[in-house]
C-alpha cells in the first residue's frame, strides 16, 4: 500500500510569469502554486478536503465516500487523505471498470480506496439519492462526501486559498473552473473591488456557469466576476495540439508546469486575453495553479516535454 505524506503548506510559492507581450501593456502576473502542497492531494483538492475531513473526526466517522471519473484528481487525493488521517474510503467511479485502470485510480486503490464501478445511469442515480441521503444505508459509519467536494465545507476551504497572499496587491485574480467550488470560495473572499476570472473547462457551460450563484455570499460581487467558455478544448479533459505546445512553450518559458485537464486551459485563456489587450494597462494580475499534474500521466511518453 503507498504511503502519503502529509500536505506542505510551506511549498507554496507565489512565482512571476513574464512574457514580452505582458510588459507592452505594463501587466505583472503572479502564479500561486498550489501544485507544490503534495504530489496526490494537489492544490485546491486540499483545501476542498480540509473541512470534510475535519467534519468526520469531529463526528466519529470511520469512512469516507465519494464519486469521480477515471482521472478524477478528486479521488486521489481522497484516496491519499484518507490513508494519512486513518480513514477507510470508497470511491463510487463514473462508467464500467475498464480492462486497465487509469494512473489515477492505479494511485487511488493503491493508497486503499475500495472503488466501486458504476454504469453512467447508475452513478448519476447513486449521486441524486446521495443527496437526499448523505449517509449509504449501509455505511452509517462513514461520512459523504460531494464529488469534487462541492458543498459548503469545500467552498469555506477553498474560501481560504487567498489567506496566502497579499489580497489586494492583485487587481484581477484568475482560476479554473470544474464544479465551480473554487471560485465559489474566491468569489466570497476577494475584495469588493476585484475582478475575478473564472475559465470553464466544460463544454456547454455560459453566463455563470458551473458556478451555483446561490452558494455565493453576497450576489453583488457577481458584478465582478467574468466567465469564459472559449477555452475548453472540446470538452472536459479534451484536449489538441495547440493546447499541448501551448503547455510545452509556457513551461519552457517560465518552468511552470500545467495539465491538460484544468490549468493549460486556464494559462492558455489568460495569454489570449492579454494579447487581445482584455486587461486594462498597469493590471496585477494572480493566477491560481490548481494542480492536478498527476492526471498528464495518461498522455502518451514525450508528449509534454516535463
Amino acid at each position: 500500500m503507498l504511503i502519503a505524506k502529509l500536505p506542505d503548506m510551506k511549498n507554496i510559492s507565489l512565482d512571476s510569469w513574464n512574457h514580452p507581450e505582458f510588459q507592452k501593456n505594463e501587466l505583472s502576473i503572479d502564479v500561486l502554486r498550489l501544485d507544490k502542497i503534495h504530489p496526490d492531494i494537489s492544490g485546491n483538492k486540499w483545501f476542498k478536503l480540509k473541512y470534510y475531513l475535519e467534519r468526520a473526526r469531529k463526528s466519529d466517522k470511520q469512512k469516507l465516500i465519494s464519486f469521480g471519473g477515471a482521472y478524477s484528481n478528486h479521488l486521489l487525493a481522497l484516496a491519499a487523505a484518507s490513508g494519512i488521517y486513518g480513514f477507510s474510503s470508497i470511491g463510487y467511479v463514473r462508467g464500467e471498470k475498464p480492462r486497465k485502470l487509469s494512473h489515477i485510480l492505479q494511485a487511488a486503490s493503491g493508497y486503499g480506496m475500495e472503488l466501486r464501478f458504476l454504469t453512467r445511469s447508475d452513478y448519476d442515480q447513486k449521486k441524486k439519492l446521495a443527496v437526499a441521503h448523505p449517509v449509504d444505508e449501509n455505511e452509517s459509519e462513514a461520512l459523504l462526501i460531494p464529488e469534487g467536494g462541492a458543498g459548503m465545507e469545500g467552498i469555506l476551504g477553498a474560501g481560504e486559498i487567498l489567506s496566502l497572499v497579499s489580497l489586494y496587491r492583485y487587481s484581477h485574480i484568475c482560476c479554473a473552473v470544474g464544479t465551480g467550488t473554487t471560485l465559489t470560495g474566491i468569489i466570497n473572499s476577494a475584495g469588493d473591488n476585484q475582478k475575478i476570472i473564472g475559465v470553464s473547462v466544460l463544454k456547454g457551460t455560459g453566463g455563470f456557469e458551473p458556478l451555483n450563484i446561490f452558494q455565493v455570499i453576497n450576489t453583488e460581487r457577481l458584478d465582478n466576476v467574468q466567465m469564459i467558455h472559449s477555452a475548453h478544448f472540446g470538452g472536459y479533459a479534451k484536449k489538441d495540439q495547440s493546447l499541448i505546445d501551448f503547455m510545452n512553450q509556457l513551461y519552457n518559458e517560465s518552468c511552470i508546469p500545467t495539465d491538460f485537464v484544468y490549468t493549460g486551459k486556464l494559462f492558455f485563456a489568460i495569454y489570449h486575453m492579454i494579447v487581445e489587450k482584455a486587461f486594462p494597462s498597469g493590471s496585477r494580475i494572480l493566477i491560481i495553479h490548481s494542480g492536478g499534474l498527476q492526471g498528464n500521466l495518461s498522455l502518451a511518453p514525450g508528449l509534454l516535454q516535463f
